[in-house]
Order: structure tokens, then C-alpha cells, then sequence
């Protein structure tokens, strides 16, 4: 059964913004979680729809894939294909809801997977074609191995934060009513740090430079992306590290265009060409190959040589090579070469129709065109 439109179930437009993505997700989420529709399968399944849509459309890496390609396109990048998994309902108001009541209690001290990365190459059509291993260098925020990502010098002990009594959360008096808040003195951990590691000045990561081997499978296209997983940024309280993604761009070709997994070029021939017929010599991206012109040839033909394209990054598929050929002009012609081709095009005028069919059919139609005018007026 083919999975529904992640929009249409938040009920939102393809173009909405990052916050009216959040709230409708929020209206929805507090009305089929689990744990207000107790025994409701229907409920049940809706809440995981929706989370698993906001999941999706609220990473910007994800949603551009499935703006592009749809769930296919994220089960082939991301490895969506086991669904989202719905958390509890303190998990959904500590993430999504914790701007207006403080989130659930110490959710910031809890391990949290780090962000994404993305790195943007730019190759030449030759590689996206063949494929090709490239070295990067990516800067990125790690773990601190000194402090495991605590903060804390090695050999002490983090300490319960007064303020809140550990809670990381404060109760904070607006009017009539009471709200939760997020500490303002452990930021939501709970704990706070009694003297700093050295090595990450308290923040429980450090800066690196890491130096990587990416893949580059032949076939790929602009807009594409390589996933190397966990090799994001660390991921908070020692969490798991984010994902890398390597974002392709295709250096413009001096001959060759794409066309999805095709290949267009244009070539120049003589007019005696074109006219008698010839055999000319074409590159490719694989070498060499011998294209017969059939005599009579007019300019803007597209010749299709099989095979001859991208093989599919995603398929068997291999496309074809489109080569457009275009009637070069003789241009600097001697006196004597004036006289022949004059020569030339008065015994073509004696029989237009058999040298030149499509002039004379042109013709024939711009005065079928102005006798009509003339008798309309």
C-alpha cells in the first residue's frame, strides 16, 4: 500500500515554513498520541504518520529528498524504510513542546544524537560519469575524549545544581498561573560542572579537522548526495555523532551536456558534407566512435548512437548519445570560389522542388498565407 503524502497528513502546503510545520505537528501529536487515546490502534497508527512526516520534513537534508524524489528517495539516501517509531508523550513535549512548557524533566541531560553536516564537492562530468574515490577534509565539532563529553576535569565530579535542586527545571510564577522553565543556571542538565576540562573549556566537545575518503559511485548528478554515516558532529551528553552528507555538483562540459542519463553535443560539418553524405569521427566519454552523415543531411539533425550515455546510479540503465549536427557556412570564399557555387545555385534554381524541398514549401505557404489576407481585406 502506497504511503501518504507527508504534507497532506500534516495538512500543511509543500512550501511551509519550519514553524508551521511545528505547529501542526503539535496540534496533531497531542490529539492521536497513544497515551491520550489509550486501546485507540486508529489513533495509534495516525501518531505515528505524523510524527514520522515531521521527522522527515523538519530535517532539511530529508525533506529536500522528498521533495525530489519522494519515499523512494528517502528509503535509498536515509534507509527510511522501517518507518518512525513513535517515543513516549513526555518525549514529544520535551522536544517539540518544550518552548512553551519547559520540556520534560532534565531532558537536556539526556544523550541526544548530534547534527548533520553537509559538504558540497564539485566535480567534472567525467568523474560524475565513471565514478571516482576523492579526499576531503571536513572541520567538524566532536566529542571530547578528555572529559567523555561531560565538561569536567578529568578526576572530578559534576555536582547537583542548587538552583533547581537537580530537576533542571524551575517553576517561574505569571500571574495567574505557574509554568515550568528550563534552569537558567545548568541549562536543563541538572548538574553543573565544578572545575572545567582544560581541553574543551567546559563544553564537553573540541573542534577537528577529519580527513575522509568518499566514494563517488559512477552516475551521479547534480543535487545528488553521499550519506557517510556518523560522521557528523558529536552528539550532546556523549550522544551518537550525526550523519555527513557530501552534496554533488557537475562542472559545466566544454562539448557535452546531461540530459537526465543521456548525453547532447553538437558538431559543425562542411555543407559538401552534409550534401554528398560523409563518415566523421565523434568523441565520447568512452572514446572514439565513426558516425555516418547520409547525403542530403540538414542542418539541427540529431543522430542517436546507443549506449553511448550515463549508466544509472540507480539502475541497470545506461542512456544514449544525442549528436546535433550543425551546417557550417563557408566564409573568406576566393573570386573563383563565388563563381562556382553562383554556378551552382542557378542550376539548383532550374528544379527547386528536387534540390530544395523545404524552401519551396516554405514559400508555397507564405503565399497561400498573404492571398488568403488579401481577400479577407
Amino acid at each position: 500500500m502506497a504511503k501518504a503524502d507527508y504534507y497532506t497528513l500534516l495538512g500543511v502546503s509543500r512550501d511551509a515554513s519550519d514553524q508551521e510545520l511545528k505547529r501542526a505537528y503539535k496540534k496533531l501529536a497531542m490529539k492521536y498520541h497513544p497515551d491520550r487515546n489509550q486501546g485507540n490502534k486508529d489513533a495509534e497508527k495516525k501518531f505515528k504518520e505524523v510524527s514520522e512526516a515531521y521527522e522527515v520534513l523538519s530535517d532539511q537534508n530529508k525533506r529536500q529528498a522528498y521533495d525530489q524524489f519522494g519515499h523512494e528517495g528517502l528509503d535509498q539516501r536515509f534507509g527510511q524504510g522501517g518507518g518512525f517509531q513513535g517515543g513516549s508523550f513526555n518525549d514529544i513535549f520535551g522536544d517539540v513542546f518544550g518552548d512553551i512548557f519547559g520540556g520534560g524533566s532534565r531532558s537536556q541531560n539526556r544523550a541526544r544524537r548530534g547534527a548533520d553536516l553537509e559538504y558540497r564537492i564539485e566535480i567534472s562530468l567525467e568523474d560524475a560519469i565513471k565514478g571516482k574515490e576523492i579526499k576531503i577534509s571536513v572541520p567538524r565539532r566532536v566529542t571530547c575524549k578528555s572529559c567523555n563529553g561531560t565538561g569536567a576535569k578529568n578526576g572530578t565530579a559534576l555536582k547537583t545544581c542548587n538552583h533547581c535542586n537537580g530537576q533542571g527545571q524551575v517553576r517561574v510564577s505569571q500571574g495567574f498561573f505557574s509554568v515550568q522553565q528550563t534552569c537558567p543556571v545548568c541549562k536543563g542538565k541538572g548538574q553543573v560542572i565544578e572545575e572545567n576540562c582544560p581541553d574543551c573549556s567546559g563544553s564537553g566537545f573540541i573542534q577537528e579537522t577529519k580527513k575522509l575518503a568518499v566514494k563517488i559511485p559512477a552516475g551521479v548528478d547534480n543535487g545528488d548526495q553521499i550519506r557517510l554515516s556518523g560522521e557528523g558532529e558529536g552528539g550532546p551528553n556523549n550522544g551518537v555523532s550525526g550523519d555527513l552528507f557530501v552534496s554533488v555538483s557537475v562542472k559545466p562540459h566544454k562539448f557535452f551536456q546531461r540530459d537526465g542519463d543521456d548525453i547532447l553535443c553538437e558538431v559543425p560539418i562542411s555543407f559538401t558534407s552534409a550534401t554528398l553524405g560523409d563518415k566523421i569521427v565523434l568523441p565520447t566519454l568512452e572514446g572514439k566512435v565513426e558516425l555516418t552523415v547520409p547525403a542530403g543531411t540538414q542542418s539541427g539533425r540529431a543522430f542517436r548512437i546507443k549506449n553511448k550515455g550515463v549508466k544509472s546510479v540507480r539502475s541497470s540503465y545506461k542512456g544514449d548519445l544525442y549528436c546535433k549536427v550543425n551546417i557550417e557556412t563557408p566564409v573568406n570564399l576566393t573570386k573563383e570560389q563565388k563563381e562556382l557555387l553562383n554556378k551552382l545555385d542557378e542550376s539548383f534554381s532550374k528544379s527547386k522542388s528536387k534540390h530544395r524541398p523545404n524552401e519551396k514549401s516554405w514559400l508555397d505557404g507564405i503565399k497561400e498565407f498573404f492571398d488568403k489576407w488579401i481577400i479577407a481585406r
